[in-house]
């Protein structure tokens, strides 16, 4: 079966080509032309979408400020993986955008086959949550923090802490190797992301998005460690 994708882009002929070339490699393609629109279509949709491809620029709004809309919606809208699109090379609008909760980001002009390569790999890491290592128990509790495998949610102090696909693949991959440092390169490859490019910091941006949804003060961070040049360890012992 298809899985369905909204695009909300403005440039109707980018969004027929590449809509033809995804409903040919096992997507069902839904297009938005406004920001307005594909916020509508995304809420009141019969049947959810399985990722968002978004814009940077459209006509009716910043694609940043619609991304930060729909990681404001109920869940389980908001934990839907989003792909932007962008004409901009700025790298700091790459940061911009993950570290407002996108999940991967592609700048125009692009080759057909690397977008569905990258959807793809959103879509794997979404659903290819770390198993437990006791298949008994799917809940992995850390003090006043609590992770559910099976529900994919974040609780602390029995809130909702709503964060991206990647970013719960990324935390549950530290919490199930608690006291272990592990390198960037470990952390990819453990939620089944791309290879890490030289310099990449894309794995620094998410962290810094889990901080800020589950530690008490980000700034000064009890949970999710930074070991100097090596990298992150997740506390395996927390009585914050």
């Amino acid at each position: 079966m298809n899985q369905r994708l909204l695009m909300i882009e403005d440039d109707q002929r980018l969004a027929a080509m590449v809509a033809t070339y995804l409903n040919q490699n096992g997507f069902d393609v839904q297009h938005s032309g406004t920001a307005a629109d594909g916020l509508q279509q995304l809420q009141h949709a019969a049947q959810p979408f399985a990722v968002v491809l978004l814009d940077l620029m459209l006509p009716d709004a910043n694609g940043l400020d619609v991304c930060r809309q729909i990681r404001s919606f109920p869940t389980p809208l908001n934990a839907m993986p989003i792909v932007m699109l962008t004409a901009k090379g700025d790298p700091m609008d790459r940061v911009i955008g993950l570290e407002l909760g996108a999940d991967d980001y592609v700048p125009k002009p692009f080759e057909p086959r690397e977008l569905l390569a990258r959807l793809r790999a959103v879509l794997r890491r979404q659903q290819g949550a770390p198993a437990a290592s006791n298949d008994a128990e799917r809940v992995l509790r850390f003090g006043r923090l609590e992770i559910d495998l099976d529900a994919r949610t974040i609780r602390l102090d029995e809130l909702d802490r709503p964060v991206t696909s990647y970013q719960f693949n990324l935390l549950a991959a530290m919490a199930e190797r608690a006291g272990r440092v592990l390198s960037r390169e470990q952390l990819m490859d453990a939620v089944k992301g791309e290879p890490l490019e030289a310099f990449d910091r894309s794995i620094d941006v998410h962290i810094g998005r889990l901080r800020a949804a589950i530690e008490d003060d980000p700034k000064q961070p009890k949970r999710i460690i930074t070991v100097r040049g090596a990298g992150y360890v997740f506390a395996k012992a927390q009585d914050v």
